[in-house]
This record gives structure tokens, C-alpha cells and sequence, in this order.
């Protein structure tokens, strides 16, 4: 594929989530040195996610093809029909940080936005083939990739499908990722491969993230104009401090078309810990939803009061979708939730 194939900045648009999809993405998990509790455990969790999924939009699957018999067989188990495997190896399971963006093109057409992948500042190695991944889809859908040098990950990034990107200094101003590279520099290439306008900077993010601080932790476009806004009311907490920084930073925020940005506060579950384990505290919040077309799929931690509210919250935010809660706790023992392990592929066509 030639160069003459790839838009880049005022050519292209960042569609927001709530848009027409064809796909979601995964990454399954296989190694045994990792998740606490099993693998075995863990994969069915997967499976029983895809089953989430699946009525809304296909699934489509990165793995070593060595693995596909057994995803075939789980997923047959569930009765789940609309997925698809690929033969794309991988080291762990984060498609939101590790898999492309997907942005539409001033033809109408789609294209990959393929960023350096370095496991979060180099936290997790190995993640050679993580990096790969982008390529990898690329190819297998035949959709033109425009590649950058700049460390990114997906969970660093929410836009409102009108030029407007939100992201925090505590991950893309940090020198495990950009060492080096300005703010303006960041920027200008965030506007190069997305289409965007306008960066929004928030600080630091929530404790127990081995991100450093990702933006789909705390901060989610419900629509263009409005956000839900993680907090945190118990002074005593250790996220206290950066979310009233945040949502006082948030206050600033406005649309390109100089709106101010509603902001709909979104409680955090008590807190989550594990024993015996590298993370304290775990970094459990409910921004962490995956919208995929007519749902939103809203990771919850078996806390009835806090789960209720929300849940009630997100589906005022989202009249006309079914919010779907699914159990979430297995996940966030590795510093994750639903966001973080999927990926939505943009319609083939623009509606």
C-alpha cells in the first residue's frame, strides 16, 4: 500500500464511542504467569464477555492460532456465533493500550492509528508482540495504518467525535513514554493521526493504575457535550487529592464550538484490595465501560448500593441503551476493566 493511501490531520476524524460499530475487539489471555486465581478462571470470564458483547456488535479475537480450539470451545459453550479469530499472537491482554485506533477518513473510509506500544513505560516485558498488533489487524482488513513514534496507549486518550480529546500529564508527559517531547509536539501528533483540534490536559490519575493515570479510569464522553467525572467525597482516600484536582481542571473544559462541557459526577465503589498481591489498593472505577452501539457494558464489583447507583447514573446518561453490569473483580486484579481489554472497530461505512 502506497503512501499516497494514508490521510492524516484535517483528512481524517476521531468518531466517538457511541458510534455505528462493526466490531469489538479482545486479546486472549494464555499465560500462566499471570492473574491470580488461574487462567482457566480468567478465560471464562472472557468468554462470558464475549457473550456480553456478541448480540451487539462481532467479536474479533487476537491469538496465537494454537489457542483457537479452546476459544472455539468456550464460546460455543455460551452459544455465542458472531466472533472471529485471528492468528495474531500476543503477550497480554490489554487491546484497548495495545491494539489500533480506529478513525474515519475524508473519503468515507476507515484507517488504523498505530502508536509505539512499550507496556506503560516499560513496566511489563515482554510486549514485542503487543506492538505488533495494529500491523497485524492492518493487514488482516486491509485498512490503510498511518504509524507514529509516540508512546501511547487507547486508555490515555477519550474524545468526543467533534475534534475534542481529553488525555493526563501523568502518562503522555512522562518520561517512561515521551522523554524529551513537548506538550505542543505531543499534541501536534495526536491532531496528525486522530483528526483532533484540541487537547485537554488533566493531572495525575487514580492509585493502584500501572498506567500512571488513564484518562478511561476517570473521564468518559457520554455525548459531545458531556462527561461523567469520577469522585471521590471521602477526604481519607488516596484518590482524593488528584479526582477534586481533576474535576476542578474540568470545570475549564469546553466544546471546539466554545460550549461549556456538562460534567455528571460518577461515585467510585468502596474500596477494592488484595491480599497478598503487588497492587494494595485495585483500581476499581465504573468509568471503565465499553459503549458498543445499543449498549454500554459497565464493569461492576459485587457492591449492591454502589453498583445501583451506578448503573442508574449511566443509564440516564444513555436513554435508549441497554447498561449491562458485568462482574469486573477478576479483571481489576491486574490494574484493568471492560475499556481496558477491548477495542471497537468503526463501521466499514459511514452512516
Amino acid at each position: 500500500m502506497s503512501s499516497t493511501d494514508i490521510m492524516q490531520g484535517d483528512q481524517l476524524r476521531w468518531p466517538a464511542e457511541w458510534e455505528q460499530q462493526d466490531a469489538v475487539w479482545l486479546s486472549w489471555p494464555h499465560r500462566e504467569d499471570l492473574w491470580q486465581g488461574g487462567l482457566a478462571e480468567l478465560t471464562g470470564h472472557y468468554a462470558d464477555l464475549a457473550a456480553v458483547i456478541a448480540p451487539h456488535a462481532q467479536v474479533r479475537i487476537n491469538a496465537a492460532r494454537q489457542l483457537h480450539n479452546a476459544i472455539d470451545t468456550l464460546l460455543q459453550q455460551r452459544h455465542v456465533h458472531n466472533y472471529a479469530l485471528y492468528d495474531h499472537p500476543t503477550n497480554d491482554v490489554w487491546c484497548r493500550d495495545h491494539g489500533p485506533v480506529f478513525v474515519r477518513r475524508q473519503d468515507g473510509g476507515r484507517q488504523l492509528a498505530d502508536w509505539t506500544f512499550n507496556a506503560w513505560g516499560g513496566k511489563f516485558a515482554p510486549w514485542n508482540l503487543d506492538n505488533e498488533v495494529p500491523t497485524r489487524i492492518a493487514e488482516s482488513l486491509s485498512i490503510p495504518r498511518l504509524s507514529s513514534e509516540l508512546i501511547l496507549e487507547g486508555g490515555a486518550i477519550e474524545g468526543n467525535g467533534e475534534g475534542l480529546l481529553i488525555t493526563t500529564e501523568a502518562v503522555l508527559l512522562n518520561p517512561n513514554r515521551n522523554p524529551g517531547v513537548s506538550k505542543q509536539e505531543i499534541e501536534a501528533e495526536l491532531h496528525r493521526l486522530l483528526g483532533t483540534k484540541k487537547v485537554f490536559w488533566l493531572g495525575c490519575g487514580i492509585e493502584g493504575d500501572d498506567t500512571d493515570g488513564h484518562i478511561d479510569d476517570m473521564v468518559r464522553f457520554v455525548t459531545p457535550e458531556a462527561v461523567v467525572s469520577i469522585i471521590e467525597p471521602d477526604s481519607h482516600s488516596p484518590h482524593y487529592r488528584n479526582l477534586a484536582e481533576n474535576n476542578e481542571r474540568l470545570q475549564d473544559l469546553r466544546t471546539m464550538k466554545g460550549h461549556r462541557v456538562e460534567i455528571i459526577p460518577l461515585p467510585m465503589p468502596r474500596p477494592l484490595v488484595a491480599q497478598d498481591w503487588r497492587l494494595e489498593q485495585l483500581p476499581a472505577s465504573y468509568a471503565n465501560f465499553l459503549i458498543c452501539n445499543s449498549a454500554v457494558i459497565v464493569p461492576v464489583f459485587n457492591q449492591a448500593k454502589e453498583d445501583d447507583r451506578a448503573l442508574g447514573i449511566l443509564r440516564e446518561c444513555f436513554p435508549g441503551k441497554q447498561v449491562i453490569g458485568f462482574d469486573a473483580r477478576r479483571l481489576v486484579i491486574e490494574g484493568g476493566a471492560i475499556h481496558c481489554i477491548t477495542q471497537q472497530e468503526i463501521a466499514a461505512k459511514s452512516a
